[in-house]
C-alpha cells in the first residue's frame, strides 16, 4: 500500500508499534552550556560581508573564554536562501560559508579547546529546487515522486486538511501547492511550497537520510545535530509515525557514533513533547522560554517553578535521563533583550534565570552582549557587534540591522572594559554554574519548591549530594527582603547579583532584578 493509498483511506500506519524507552545508546555526558551561532551573521573572515565557517573558527577562543561547552551552527549546506533551511545538496558546504576543509578544520580546532560541534540538520523538508523535488514534480511515473508527499484536492477534501491552523513553528495555513506541469496532485509543504515535505514512509528517503547522517558523522566529524522541526517527520495527525522516526533514527545514528549528541525542536505542549524523548534525548523547552519573556517582558506573575516540575513529570514518564534544553530565545523567536524593552537590568536577570534554573541552557548568540531583536526573522539574526563600527574586521555586512546597532547595544569590546556590563554578568553566572555541581548537573533535571512564597519572587532549590543550594530571585523593580527557610538561616551565599544583596540571619535583601544563590 502507497502512501497516498494510506492517506486517501485515512488509515494511520506505523512502521512499528512503541513502547517503553528506547534502549540507552552509549553516551558521555551532554554538554553544560550550549551557543547558538546564526553563521551569516556571527564573524565574517574575508571581508565579504557574510557570516563563514572561518569566521566562527577565529572567534573559539571567545567562546572558549565565555564557557561554551558546544556551539549549534544554523544550516551550512548549499541552499538558495540566507537562512539555508531549504537544503539543495545535504553533503555540501554552500561556498558563501566556506569548504568542507574549513568545516573540518572548525572541528578539530573546537575539540582542542574540548568544544563539541553540533550541526542543524533539516531533514523535515528539502528546497523544492532540490534535485529530487526537480524530478518528482515531472510527473507520478518518475522514480523521485514518492520521495515527497502528494495528494489529488478530492483526497485532501474528503480527508479534511486543505487547511491548518498558524503554529508557533509554521504561519502556512494552506500546506498542500500546486506544481505547474505537474498534473492534478498537489504536494505537502508545511513551511511553504518552497519547502516541501519528504516522504518518509517511502524507505528509499529514510536511507537517503541517514547516508546523510553518517557522512557528517565519521567523514566530516561533526558531534552531533540539532534535529530542526522534528515534531513534523509526519503531519500532525500521523504523530505517534514521526515520534517511532526518532527511535529508528537515533538507533541508526548511534551506530555510526556511539556517543552522538541529538536535540530536537518540538514546540508543543509538554504532555506531546514527551513521546519523542523515546527517541531523542534532549528536546528545547520552548513554553519555558516564553514564560520567562512574559515575566520579565510584561510583569506578568507566572509560577515557572511548577510549571517546569510539571514538564518533568510527564518528561519522567517516557524517559528518566531526559535532557532538558533551555533557551531564552532563538534564531525564530523574539529576542530577550527586545522583549524587555531593553532593560539592562533585566537582560541580566534573564541570564540569572536562564543560568541557574536545570537544565541544558543554550545561549542564542549576542545575547551575552544585549542584541535586540524582532519579527520579521531577519532582524532576529542581525550581526554580531564585535567591536566599533568603523574598526570591526570581523562584523558581517550581509544586512542593514535595524535593532542591534551602535547606537543601541554597546559592542563587545566596550563591553569587556565594563566590570558591570551584560557580557561580564554572563561570564560571571556561567563560572559560577560550572563551579557548582547541584548547577553544572545536566541530567537528571534536580529542581524543588523552596517553599518561598512572594509576589514577583523566583526560587527554587537545586537539590545535589551534600550541596543543595537556594536560589531567589527578585523578578520586580523594588528591592525585596525575604525570610527564608529555616533550613538556610545561617546559609551562605555563594552567588549574588550584585553588592546590594545583603544576607542577615534569617533573611536576604535582595535589589530591583536581583538574585542570591545559598549554601
Amino acid at each position: 500500500m502507497t502512501i497516498q493509498q494510506i492517506r486517501k483511506t485515512g488509515l494511520l500506519l506505523l512502521w512499528f508499534l512503541i513502547g517503553g524507552a528506547t534502549t540507552q545508546a552509549q553516551v558521555t555526558k551532554p554538554p553544560g552550556v550550549c551557543y547558538e551561532i546564526f553563521v551569516r551573521s556571527f564573524a565574517d573572515s574575508n571581508g565579504d560581508g557574510i557570516g563563514d565557517i572561518n569566521g566562527i573558527t577565529s572567534k573559539l577562543d571567545y567562546l572558549k573564554d565565555l564557557g561554551i561547552d558546544a556551539i549549534w551552527l544554523t544550516p551550512i549546506g548549499k541552499s538558495p536562501t540566507y537562512h539555508k533551511y531549504d537544503v539543495v545538496d545535504y553533503k555540501q558546504i554552500d561556498p558563501e560559508y566556506g569548504t568542507l576543509a574549513d568545516m573540518k578544520n572548525l572541528i578539530a580546532e573546537a575539540h582542542k579547546r574540548n568544544i563539541r560541534i553540533v550541526k542543524d540538520l533539516v531533514v523535515n523538508h528539502t528546497s523544492n529546487q532540490h534535485p529530487w523535488f526537480l524530478e518528482a514534480q515531472k510527473g507520478k511515473d518518475n522514480p523521485y515522486r514518492d520521495y515527497y508527499v502528494w495528494l489529488s484536492q478530492k483526497a485532501i477534501d474528503s480527508l479534511g486538511i486543505a487547511t491548518r491552523e498558524k503554529s508557533g513553528d509554521s504561519w502556512e495555513v494552506n500546506p498542500w501547492h500546486a506544481v505547474k506541469d505537474g498534473g492534478a496532485e498537489k504536494y505537502y509543504g508545511l513551511f511553504w511550497s518552497g519547502m516541501p515535505d519528504l516522504n518518509f514512509d517511502n524507505p528509499k528517503v529514510r536511507e537517503e537520510i541517514y547516508s546523510v547522517a553518517k557522512f557528517w558523522l565519521q567523514e566530516v566529524g561533526i558531534d552531533g545535530f540539532r534535529l530542526d522541526a522534528a515534531k513534523h517527520i509526519y503531519p500532525d495527525w500521523e504523530a505517534e509515525k514521526s515520534q517511532a522516526f526518532w527511535v529508528e533514527f537515533r538507533e541508526k545514528v548511534t551506530s555510526y557514533k556511539p556517543d552522538v549528541y541529538l536535540v530536537g525542536e518540538i514546540w508543543t505542549t509538554p504532555d506531546k513533547v514527551a513521546p519523542y524523548f523515546k527517541g531523542l534525548p534532549a528536546n528545547f523547552n520552548i513554553d519555558a522560554s516564553l514564560a520567562i519573556q512574559k515575566i520579565l517582558g510584561k510583569g506578568e506573575q507566572s509560577d515557572l517553578i511548577i510549571q517546569l516540575l510539571n514538564t518533568y513529570a510527564e518528561y519522567k514518564k517516557v524517559n528518566p535521563d531526559f535532557v532538558d534544553a533551555t533557551i531564552t530565545g532563538n534564531h525564530d523567536q523574539l529576542r530577550i533583550g527586545t522583549a524587555v524593552n531593553g532593560n539592562i537590568d533585566k537582560m541580566k536577570m534573564a541570564a540569572a534565570l536562564l543560568l541557574t534554573l536545570p537544565g541544558e541552557p543554550y545561549l542564542y548568540y549576542g545575547e551575552e552582549i544585549g542584541m535586540l531583536g524582532n519579527k520579521p526573522d531577519e532582524n532576529i539574526r542581525e550581526p554580531f557587534l564585535w567591536k566599533a563600527k568603523n574598526e570591526d574586521k570581523n562584523r558581517t555586512s550581509w544586512m542593514k540591522p535595524e535593532y542591534s546597532t551602535d547606537e543601541k547595544v554597546r559592542n563587545l569590546e566596550l563591553q569587556k572594559a565594563d566590570p558591570n556590563s551584560i557580557y561580564n554578568y554572563y561570564k560571571k553566572l556561567l563560572k559560577f554554574r560550572r563551579s557548582q555541581p547541584a548547577m553544572y548537573q545536566v541530567t537528571p533535571a534536580n529542581l524543588a519548591e523552596s517553599g518561598i512564597k512572594e509576589v514577583y519572587i523566583l526560587s527554587f532549590i537545586r537539590p545535589a549530594a551534600g550541596s543543595d543550594l537556594l536560589v531567589i530571585h527578585n523578578t520586580s523593580d523594588q528591592v525585596k527582603t525575604v525570610k527564608l527557610p529555616e533550613k538556610y538561616k545561617s546559609g551562605k551565599a555563594v552567588f549574588q547579583s550584585s553588592g546590594l544583596v545583603a544576607v542577615k540571619a534569617g533573611s536576604v535583601k535582595i535589589p530591583a532584578y536581583g538574585s542570591v544563590v545559598l549554601k
